[in-house]
């Protein structure tokens, strides 16, 4: 009796210890590959205007530069972001303001490259298409809070997501 006890106990521990190891291997989650992002985008739009095989070609010709452009200055916003934490930490206001003067910089070529990606978009449209876009608003069009996601940015029009 008391081996079948220990039999039932080395198997419940060796059960609950892989149980335990299962649940605390965690999986960092992974962004979608940058083609699959502009890919999910290009249809977005097909869909809302209707986009022809050619303006499909065209707006992925466009994501594709867009994220291009501003991926490198991404990385970039890093590496001043940390160097304005450093200089805050050592109390360097000369480094405070190189760092949020690149900051600044960096943040027009993001706006530039993402204003100059929806115009070349908008005039690939059509003027019904055009009509229909507008109608999409900030959020459509990749505006303030969209403005890091490509145009069109995430949702778009209430019960179009």
């Amino acid at each position: 009796m008391n081996k079948k006890f220990l039999f039932v106990g080395i198997a419940c521990a060796m059960f609950s210890t892989a149980l335990m190891n299962a649940q605390t291997a965690e999986v960092a989650p992974t962004r979608p590959a940058p083609a699959s992002m502009i890919a999910r985008q290009v249809t977005r739009y097909s869909t809302l205007l209707n986009l022809n095989a050619e303006q499909q070609s065209q707006a992925t010709a466009i994501l594709t530069t867009e994220h291009t452009a501003i991926s490198g200055v991404r990385a970039n916003m890093r590496t001043a972001e940390k160097a304005l934490r450093t200089a805050v930490d050592n109390n360097d206001t000369g480094g405070i303001a190189a760092a949020a003067n690149q900051i600044g910089t960096l943040t027009a070529q993001e706006v530039q490259a993402h204003a100059t990606a929806q115009a070349a978009f908008y005039a690939a449209l059509n003027s019904t298409q055009q009509a229909a876009y507008k109608q999409l608003g900030p959020m459509g069009m990749g505006g303030p809070e969209g403005m890091h996601h490509g145009f069109g940015g995430p949702g778009g029009p209430a019960g179009l997501q």
